[in-house]
């Protein structure tokens, strides 16, 4: 891959992250934190990290295994990340959280702040009471 990570090496905060589904239902991704660092010949990488409810990402594996990340670093800089490569822990209480690890299997797009909002008016957001 070349060099697609419009951001140097360092830990960026983001401020909306959803998992998605085929079918546009969503679960919010809590605390996610984005690194991006480089390999010696200058290549940049990103791996990604944060808090997800296991029993909601279960719901959404329900019906489809393809899942999408879409975050919202703020201002325009919005990116959607086909079917990355997704880690969670195995808890599965209602109320439990883990950490959710993702890294890219294939560039992430960068969207346009009106795409993105159109993107979310067209998700159905899974909350605890979706849990059977």
């Amino acid at each position: 891959m070349e060099n697609w990570i419009p951001f140097g090496e360092g830990e960026y905060l983001v401020e909306q992250a959803l998992l998605i589904s085929s079918d546009h239902r969503a679960v919010v991704v809590d605390d996610v934190v984005v690194e991006v660092y480089s390999d010696q010949g200058g290549q940049r990488y990103l791996k990604g990290r944060g808090r997800i409810r296991n029993l909601l990402m279960v719901e959404l594996l329900e019906d489809s295994d393809v899942l999408d990340l879409l975050l919202d670093f703020g201002d325009e800089f919005k990116f959607w990340l086909k079917e990355p490569v997704l880690q969670t822990g195995k808890v599965f209480a209602p109320d439990a959280r883990s950490v959710l690890q993702f890294f890219p299997r294939d560039p992430w797009q960068q969207i346009q702040p009106d795409e993105f909002d159109g993107r979310l008016s067209r998700l159905r957001l899974l909350t605890a009471s979706d849990i059977g």
